[in-house]
């Protein structure tokens, strides 16, 4: 007998076939980011920011009127529903299954949030109103920054990968909870409500052993559009929903957990994160003059995303490595860590999000927001690259001698 095949299946083996990877996710967000740029700043800015910000001429939910509110309310639900159900596989059969594993991934996100926050408000928290985008450069691109990895090749450890997808899941937690807790105004108690007796209700198809997929994105899509009218951000309803669903494993050793995975993680990273991308990451430069590009919010930002999240995770992998409260991951020298922190400094789509949510009346301060994210991401993955690309590899030492 062989497992279910999921609806999303053959979509997501052909994004799989189209990209190919990692790394191909990777030069796919750099693609788009590019793209974004140029149509930005052409002949094709109008129509650029026309289909994204025009009103559309019928939507089935009034308050996504626009094609870019149904890309960050409700496709960004869905990335966020994938994270989910990654963040709930690691937890219960994975990286963080365990106090003893996930102690160094914990402690290095948590430094790798903490730090980037720090220096945006050194540098930009001063000035009146750009306090609230603290969180910017807080959050780490898995799927760029293992896309770069990816390019590198044998010359990443294996452990090395699996840190940082491990340190970025953590990250990606605490990025849903600063949306939840920081970027929510004006919740409206009744929405509320029926945003609880949806969870209620996935919480009893779990407990009740429901194992098909539909009656949980039925009442996930519930879920979703009581969350986007109660002032909580939409895509909190995606991490809520992906915890709901099942991970038990049956005979086979199939869970419906990992074929939704399975099903919308390639859909996820080859669709929706390009699409998002490609909506948010258009600055139009021609607006902003030296003052706007060196002005503290941007410098914030990318000193956050370059400088904060190096000496945050780097910080927090040697101190506890010293103290002897976790041992750096095997097989990887200092330098490549190093490399590593540096690729967790590629905020791009959680950095762009976090953006949008943290200046929603200043189109300005987005926009000057997100060329700090584009400036500390680039930076990041430049020089995050070169380090590891010319890192010493194992072989490359004599016996015996110590990792550097």
């Amino acid at each position: 007998m062989t497992a279910r095949r999921h609806p999303f299946s053959p979509l997501a083996t052909l994004a799989t076939r189209l990209f190919g990877g990692e790394a191909g996710a990777g030069i796919l967000l750099i693609v788009v980011a590019i793209a974004a740029m140029i149509a930005a700043n052409s002949p094709l800015a109008h129509g650029y920011h026309a289909l994204f910000h025009a009103t559309l001429p019928w939507t089935p939910v009034p308050k996504l009127n626009t094609l870019h509110l149904w890309i960050n309310d409700a496709l960004m639900a869905m990335f966020f529903f994938v994270v989910g159900l990654e963040i709930k596989r690691e937890v219960i059969d994975g990286e963080l299954s365990s106090p003893a594993r996930r102690r160094l991934p914990v402690l290095a996100a948590a430094a790798g949030m903490a730090v980037p926050a720090l220096v945006y408000l050194l540098v930009a928290g001063g000035e009146p109103g750009l306090a609230n985008g603290w969180a910017i450069p807080a959050a780490t691109d898995i799927a760029f920054a293992l896309g770069v990895l990816g390019l590198l090749g044998k010359r990443a450890p294996a452990s090395l990968r699996l840190f940082l997808l491990t340190v970025a899941i953590v990250d990606d937690l605490g990025a849903v909870a600063i949306i939840a807790f920081f970027y929510t105004a004006g919740l409206k108690l009744v929405w509320l409500g029926w945003a609880a007796a949806a969870l209620a209700a996935l919480v009893v198809l779990n407990r009740a052993g429901v194992t098909r997929g539909w009656p949980y994105m039925l009442v996930g899509g519930l879920l979703w559009y009581a969350v986007l009218h109660s002032g909580v951000h939409a895509t909190v309803a995606g991490v809520l929903a992906a915890l709901c669903v099942p991970m038990k494993l049956d005979a086979h050793g199939d869970s419906l957990l990992l074929r939704m995975e399975h099903a919308l993680a390639p859909i996820s990273a080859y669709f929706i994160v390009p699409l998002f991308g490609f909506a948010n990451a258009g600055v139009a430069l021609a607006g902003l003059g030296i003052e706007d590009m060196l002005a503290p919010l941007p410098i914030g930002v990318a000193l956050g995303l370059f400088v904060g999240k190096q000496v945050g995770i780097l910080g927090a992998i040697v101190l506890a490595d010293r103290l002897g409260l976790a041992h750096r991951p095997e097989g990887a020298s200092w330098r490549q860590l190093w490399g590593m922190a540096l690729l967790c400094g590629i905020g791009f789509t959680m950095s762009l999000f976090i953006g949008q949510l943290a200046f929603p009346a200043s189109p300005l301060l987005v926009e000057e927001a997100k060329l700090g994210v584009l400036a500390g991401s680039l930076l990041s993955a430049l020089l995050g690259f070169l380090v590891l690309r010319t890192a010493p590899q194992p072989l490359d030492r004599p016996p015996g001698q110590r990792d550097g």
